[in-house]
């Protein structure tokens, strides 16, 4: 990409065990430049620290790692300008940390839908501030609505805010590519 002509934004969606972690990781090695990976994990038991740790050990080690579970927008912020790419790994998990804190199984609709709302005003500026830096910014997400459907409300509420969170980013992202078995399917994009 040439520098000065803006932010380029990659979504990769993907299936558990699908391969879109090392896919968006392989894409970035592709640019050959400074990349920067953003972690969303938040460890709160031993195999969330076991998965990271697999994930930390894959990662090449001139890779500057950043953690941030709450403010993606401002964490792109602190990228320095000659990065040439960064991994945001992962969307979903963005969303579910900023979900947690504000759901209730009593809350109403219209509370749910409050709280949605806040969550795609902090996607919206998500996806502006891709564009506005000069890297390439690789998100990578789950799909979770190829499954059954969930027991529980908070399940099936997640499933559906994630849902219209990929369309929103998907929308605005430049490429969109789905993973499957460890192969990249172009959905959106310049092929």
């Amino acid at each position: 990409m040439v520098k000065g002509e803006g932010g380029k934004l990659v979504l990769i969606l993907g299936g558990a065990r699908s391969g879109k972690s090392r896919l968006a990781e392989e894409m970035a090695l592709a640019s050959g430049g400074k990349t920067v990976y953003l972690a969303t994990a938040a460890i709160h038991d031993e195999e969330m620290a076991h998965r990271v740790a697999l994930h930390k050990k894959r990662r090449p080690s001139d890779w500057l790692t950043l953690e941030e579970q709450w403010d993606l927008p401002g964490a792109l912020e602190k990228v320095s300008p000659e990065t040439e790419t960064v991994v945001v790994d992962c969307l979903t998990l963005w969303l579910t940390n900023l979900l947690l804190p504000h759901y209730s199984a009593e809350a109403t609709f219209v509370e749910l839908e409050s709280v949605e709302n806040e969550i795609s005003k902090a996607l919206h500026s998500l996806c502006l501030k891709t564009k506005e830096r000069l890297f390439t910014t690789i998100l990578v997400a789950n799909e979770v609505g190829c499954g059954i459907v969930p027991e529980s409300p908070l399940g099936r509420f997640f499933r559906d805010l994630a849902g219209r969170a990929n369309q929103l980013v998907a929308k605005e992202a430049d490429e969109v590519y789905f993973a499957v078995a460890g192969y990249l399917l172009r959905v959106k994009g310049e092929a």
